[in-house]
């Protein structure tokens, strides 16, 4: 059974003429999101500009979005989005943008309509927190180690 959300979407003025977001598959679990740009941007090697997607988004209470990097533009450009999964609070109404850094060995010519990242719709959990006065298990063999500690291969 298809799980759906009805998410209520603006199209700002900078974002007229772009596709609205859609999925490209019936499996696919995120849609593209669009550089809203006048023009375009070079992003240097190393560098991280902030890119506008020209749309607001009013996301049910109980969702949240998650902003993704898309593989083809990291794998053939070096380009991710720097702070992925980006969180879209479903409180959030203002623009959404997307922070983009250049992992790749040129500058990227970012231009108008590049499909820059992706947006996944998912449900959101709300933990209730309890302070206890020991949270770790005496019995458990990770205690305190962290990076690394189950090996690196």
């Amino acid at each position: 059974m298809d799980k759906k959300c009805v998410v209520e979407i603006e199209i700002l003025k900078h974002g007229l003429g772009l596709s609205v977001p859609e999925y490209a598959t019936p499996g696919s679990s995120g849609v593209d999101l669009r550089a809203a740009l006048e023009g375009t941007i070079a992003i240097e090697v190393g560098a991280r500009v902030v890119v506008p997607t020209g749309l607001k988004m009013k996301i049910p209470e109980g969702f949240e979005g998650q902003i993704r990097s898309r593989s083809g533009m990291v794998i053939n450009y070096g380009l991710v989005v720097l702070n992925a999964p980006g969180t879209l609070d479903s409180d959030h109404l203002g623009e959404i943008k997307i922070i983009l850094a250049n992992l790749g060995s040129s500058t990227f010519e970012l231009t108008r309509g590049f499909r820059c990242a992706q947006l996944v719709i998912c449900p959101v959990t709300k933990a209730e927190f309890k302070v206890v006065n020991e949270v770790l298990d005496p019995t458990s063999q990770r205690q305190t180690n962290g990076f690394g500690s189950t090996g690196s291969h």
